[in-house]
């Protein structure tokens, strides 16, 4: 239902043409935009099915790219996801597989390694420690983009460590808004709490202004300073995290709807038409800077939508879950001249190869070190590449009824692992997209073919294993 929403909704979308400043089209360089939303869910916006969400001007380039329908995050919570898209790298194989907790969230200010497991009292997994920051040594996409001549800016959330890991630290010329917090404390200026707890590096501007509008100014701003020079930004809204928080003219458009398919929050809702209003501003910018046709565009989650604000059927569960809702993301790829408008790709494809995809777009070359993910470029030129297995590694106790966990995806196949109660559950995803049936019990052979996969995948990453209390 979803994909045929898709198809039709990106074939009667009309293809603009803008020229871009001559020195750019010199350097043979595209400049690249990421747009990567918080907790955003894989059916919050239009081209993707929602008739409660609006999100016309996402809609309209998302008409004029490359839909993909089955992509992933490489985690189901924000820190390890955003490690894996700027590395190409496994959260797993990182270090970082679950969110990173901020300054204020510490006891102490004394920031320095935990220990290497966490107790877990009461549980019976001793399960391992969340760093509190991703090392330096990770070689970044903007650190490779920089020696290629771009300048490199980050705006929004980081949320992968404190001062001494900031984007500066890591390539990023430029960094507006990225520190630790993985949330504002409040979303209209001054972003502050009662307890004086707001972004160290974004100083008030005026009382009142929206989070996202703020931010892009800011994008619009760095826009039209570096028009002239190769660029990427990578900008990574805060919004639709929690606090659910918006501005009160859109909300109340909102109130005033009937729930659809589930999805009835009116703050959410409007939390997502800023959104998709600040879209529609970084397209006006580019092509009032004639620099449209000369720019990829990358849309993005960095997980699945959050239970509550949001309902992401007919994908089970939501953000944290081992399930499809907490995993799959909506994403496409803006490139004029190259990728066809209104194509769709149905391949499993994950944050993992942001990275490898980009430095082949730039004929940059790869970091030297092990690179998970795979260059998706020949699939944007509207080639093929094989299905290869995906993997994803949670240690790590969440909320009330999550427990430690791995998954393959192999095929259309996927294979949950638990390392405590029941320990497998296996799904047809092509016939089973909702994972309402499963096959464990029945599916004895293919259940240890993929688990063989899995074990193999765990010991050759090195990832942390949960160990018994």
């Amino acid at each position: 239902m979803v994909k045929n929403f898709v198809i039709a909704a990106a074939g009667f979308i009309p293809v603009l043409s803008y020229s871009s400043p001559a020195n750019q089209k010199e350097s043979g360089k595209p400049n690249i935009v990421l747009l990567l939303v918080d907790d955003l869910g894989w059916r919050d916006v239009g081209f993707m099915g929602s008739k409660y969400f609006e999100t016309p001007n996402i809609d309209t380039l998302a008409g004029q790219s490359m839909i993909f329908t089955s992509a992933y995050a490489a985690c189901a919570v924000s820190s390890p996801t955003r490690a894996s898209l700027i590395t190409g790298r496994y959260p797993a194989r990182i270090g970082v597989t679950d969110w990173i907790r901020a300054r204020f969230q510490l006891s102490s200010t004394d920031i320095k390694a935990p220990e290497p497991f966490e107790e877990n009292e009461g549980k019976k997994l001793r399960t391992p420690s969340n760093p509190y920051w991703m090392d330096s040594d990770e070689v970044t996409i903007a650190e490779v983009l920089k020696k290629s001549g771009y300048f490199t800016c980050h705006i929004g959330k980081w949320h992968l460590g404190t001062d001494d890991y900031y984007p500066e630290k890591q390539g990023y010329d430029l960094n507006i808004a990225g520190c630790d917090m993985g949330q504002p404390v409040n979303y209209f200026d001054p972003y502050k709490n009662e307890k004086g707890v707001g972004f160290p590096n974004l100083a008030p501007r005026r009382k009142g202004e929206f989070l996202t509008d703020r931010l892009t100014d800011e994008l619009k701003s760095v826009i039209e300073q570096h028009r002239n020079e190769p660029f990427f930004i990578s900008m990574c809204y805060y919004t639709v995290h929690t606090p659910i928080m918006a501005k009160e003219e859109i909300i109340g458009k909102y109130k005033k709807k009937d729930p659809v398919d589930g999805q009835k929050n009116p703050v959410y809702a409007a939390m997502i038409e800023s959104l998709d209003q600040s879209v529609g501003n970084l397209v006006a910018t580019l092509k009032e800077n004639k620099i449209f046709d000369n720019t990829i565009i990358v849309f993005m989650s960095d997980n699945g939508g959050l239970i509550g604000p949001t309902d992401n059927s007919p994908l089970r569960s939501g953000k944290g879950y081992p399930y499809e809702g907490g995993i799959r993301i909506p994403m496409f790829v803006y490139w004029n001249g190259t990728i066809r408008p209104g194509s769709v790709c149905d391949l499993p494809v994950s944050t993992i190869d942001f990275l490898p995809t980009i430095c082949a777009v730039t004929k940059s070359p790869m970091p030297e070190a092990i690179i998970d993910g795979r260059d998706l470029s020949p699939v944007l030129k509207g080639q093929k590449l094989e299905q290869v297995p995906l993997f994803w590694h949670f240690p790590h106790y969440r909320g009330k009824d999550v427990v430690p966990y791995s998954i393959i995806r192999d095929g259309d196949w996927k294979l949950i692992k638990r390392y405590e109660g029941d320990p497998f559950e296996l799904y047809d995803l092509k016939s089973d997209p909702s994972e309402t049936s499963d096959l464990s019990k029945t599916e004895a052979i293919r259940l240890r073919e993929l688990d063989e996969k899995l074990v193999a995948w765990l010991n050759e990453t090195g990832a942390k294993l949960p160990v018994k209390n």
